[in-house]
């Protein structure tokens, strides 16, 4: 008989068996996740030590009292909404016509867009504007809401905030007593929205090209002919809007600045129609999209040769500082995810935030957002002095130049923390479902290029410095605030003070050369000036402050050395010292 000589197939590992490696792997994750901060403002020691700096007696009592409420609000209710009404099915739809068939022109959203809006609104964000002006109330409370990216409400913020102003400042009485009681109200079943629709389909920054007509009535209104590129929070119920009035002259001087409601008195649509929404990269809880006017009724706002100086004034320039704490917001939101994943997350035996490189990483982060966060609220205090007739000419001159120069900072930031958090993260960082930071980084795609791109608001800058002179108001507001630094500080205000007298000479160097020449000379010194301005400004902050902690010491240190100076000396044994203290703050 012949022998059987096969053997029996070993037995199949179980799939579902964890090897303890996997279970420990797992548990960390776990933790990772249970770290995440309960409260985003107590948590921010450095927003903490900066909010009453700029706002001082009872004002900042209530102002904390909000931000801590709110920031609590913004982890346990509003991250979770925010994360559920971006799923791919959940985004805001069009819906032209009523189920009888009436145009209505609506955006419908998944309920966890208004539960949101309610936490959101409900913060006082905008009703804070009641108390005029209170810029730093508004953004700090913006900057906190940003920690959840776009989140399908923070550019409709940033939009009605414009519209505010407008009522405030250049509305007649009634149509100011009409409507901003409605955009003032904190309550998000109540509240009016607005919306800011300039960018036509031949171009967005290039505005003096605006072909939207706008055609005088008997009544002393206007109607208003045309189409809109790009309309964000589409669904407002009031749209500002450039447009030309029949007769004015071409190019940005005669175009006008309009108030569109959204429906007419007896409650039919302004003659507009939707043409579509954008898919868009990033923002997509916020509906964007195409508008054709035919006729829709409007009010013109201030006088007719001021309409674009109004428009970037109250409106654009309002944007680009909600821009700048948006983008921080969401920086935070990165910096605050790679920084606790390091803590939790394993590699070759010990937890990977032990290795300088990841270190280092991590303290370049931090460093920067605490740099352009003290940067933008700063700006929101000078435009509060500025609107209550406080600031003097080199105030005034520093204030429009740096705008311009934070925005694009900003911007920039803003994505590249979102990139450097992805990086922490590694694979994992990738994955929609594991962490908030590919949400975040589309968000700060858009809002880099929201506002004027990059090469538009250097042009910008270049033309204000060749006609208003404004870097020389630029450069002797930030010498007045270093010599209000602690004298602890002084060797680091002399780095800062040498390097100015550098910038001054390159911006000099600018009129020597051709303007395309110049154009490109001046783009590596935009990142330069802001690094400036940034440093200047921590280290008067510290001035101001009577005891400033170790880890702020070690923040600016890190910043000037790897930003202003570009260098680092690894020979000194100091520097891992200053990152590992660096980094004890979340």
């Amino acid at each position: 008989m012949k022998q059987d000589t096969t053997t029996s197939p070993s037995p199949t590992p179980s799939t579902d068996a964890v090897q303890p490696a996997q279970a420990q792997g797992r548990e960390d994750l776990k933790a990772w996740e249970a770290s995440q901060p309960a409260n985003i403002y107590l948590s921010d020691a450095h927003f903490k030590r900066l909010v009453p700096l700029y706002v001082t007696g009872e004002a900042v009592e209530k102002l904390e009292a909000d931000l801590e409420r709110f920031g609590a609000q913004v982890v346990s209710a509003v991250d979770p909404l925010v994360r559920e009404n971006n799923l791919h099915q959940n985004l805001p739809r069009l819906e032209r016509y009523s189920g009888i068939g009436e145009r209505v022109e609506k955006i419908a959203h998944h309920p966890t867009y208004h539960e949101a809006g309610r936490y959101i609104y409900g913060s006082g964000v905008m009703s804070a504007y009641a108390e005029h002006p209170n810029a730093v109330g508004v953004l700090s409370r913006f900057y906190l809401s940003s920690y959840n990216g776009e989140a399908g409400h923070n550019c409709p913020l940033a939009c009605t905030a414009g519209v505010i102003r407008v009522l405030q400042e250049l509305a007649p009485d009634a149509l100011r007593e009409k409507y901003l009681p409605g955009f003032l109200n904190r309550d998000y079943d109540k509240h009016l929205e607005g919306a800011q629709f300039l960018t036509e389909v031949q171009g967005g920054s290039d505005v003096g090209q605006n072909g939207t007509r706008a055609e005088r009535q008997p009544d002393g209104s206007y109607r208003i002919w045309g189409e809109k590129w790009f309309c964000s929070n589409i669904d407002a119920d009031v749209f500002l809007m450039s447009a030309r009035p029949d007769g004015a002259q071409d190019g940005t001087r005669g175009l006008g600045l309009f108030f569109v409601p959204r429906e007419l008195d007896d409650g039919t649509v302004n003659n507009f129609t939707i043409r579509r929404l954008k898919d868009k990269l990033g923002t997509r809880s916020m509906a964007s999209g195409e508008c054709d006017f035919r006729g829709a009724r409007a009010y013109h706002m201030g006088a007719s040769e001021d309409g674009f100086k109004n428009m970037m004034t109250l409106v654009i320039n309002t944007s680009r500082l909600f821009n700048a704490a948006g983008c921080m917001g969401l920086a935070r939101r990165a910096y605050i995810t790679a920084r606790t994943y390091a803590a939790h997350r394993h590699a070759f035996g010990q937890p990977i935030i032990n290795y300088p490189l990841v270190q280092e990483t991590l303290a370049n982060l931090k460093a920067e957002v605490d740099a352009c966060t003290s940067g933008t609220l700063h700006l929101a205090w000078l435009s509060d002095r500025n609107e209550r007739g406080q600031a003097g000419k080199d105030e005034q001159q520093f204030l429009r130049m740096a705008l311009n120069l934070n925005k694009v900072r900003t911007a920039k930031s803003g994505r590249w923390a979102c990139v450097e958090g992805i990086e922490i993260l590694g694979g994992n960082g990738a994955i929609e479902s594991f962490s908030p930071l590919p949400r975040l980084l589309r968000d700060a795609i858009v809002f880099e290029n929201w506002e004027g791109t990059h090469n538009t608001l250097q042009m910008q800058i270049m033309r204000d410095m060749q006609k208003y002179g404004v870097h020389e108001g630029f450069f002797s507001y930030l010498e007045n605030r270093l010599r209000d630094c602690r004298a602890s500080d002084q060797t680091q205000v002399e780095t800062v003070r040498d390097i100015i007298g550098k910038s001054k000479k390159s911006l000099a160097s600018l009129a020597t050369l051709p303007p395309g020449a110049a154009t490109l000379a001046m783009r590596p010194q935009m990142d330069r000036l802001a690094w400036i301005f940034y440093a200047v400004t921590r280290l008067w902050e510290r001035g101001q402050q009577e005891n400033a902690a170790a880890v702020d010491d070690a923040s600016v240190q890190q910043f000037i050395a790897h930003r202003l100076l570009g260098e680092v000396d690894y020979s000194d044994s100091a520097v891992l010292s200053r990152l590992r203290t660096l980094l004890q703050d979340i």
